[in-house]
């Protein structure tokens, strides 16, 4: 990716408050991007397990969709969401999770996009995410 892709990116989840709440990040490797959930004490839902709260978990994965979205349609506003299933495969303890985006159906109104989080090891995700976002029209030069 390119610099302006990084710097797209960069823009979109500073945009978003929910994002900086989260302390969210992201990198871009090539084509790839990774977003990173930095572990938090205020990210814990359940201190008995413990593990994170399972809203913060999906929050994190629908903003790595959307941020996915910025690099692959730049010309386009901010995609607004339509629906979501999470499924949540364990808990995610208090370490860093990692989530990958990809863009499975991209239309001219609705994307659906696909995204994994995993904490260690890729190979043993922590839960799943499938939505539906609304494409604004691509912006029109003046």
């Amino acid at each position: 990716m390119s610099e302006g892709a990084a710097g797209r990116l960069q823009a979109v989840l500073d945009a978003i408050p929910y994002v900086r709440f989260l302390g969210m990040g992201a990198e871009l490797a090539g084509d790839e991007m990774t977003a990173i959930l930095p572990f938090k004490p205020s990210l814990v839902g359940n201190p008995m397990v413990p593990a994170l709260h399972g809203g913060a978990v999906g929050a994190f994965m629908e903003m790595t969709a959307l941020a996915q979205l910025s690099i692959v349609e730049p010309a386009r506003r901010q995609p607004k969401t339509i629906d979501v299933t999470i499924e949540y495969l364990r808990p995610a303890r208090e370490v860093t999770t990692y989530a990958r985006a990809d863009v499975r159906k991209l239309g001219r109104r609705i994307a659906n996009v696909h995204v994994e989080a995993w904490q260690e090891a890729r190979a043993s995700p922590v839960a799943f995410l499938r939505g539906h976002f609304l494409l604004s029209l691509p912006l029109q030069a003046d």
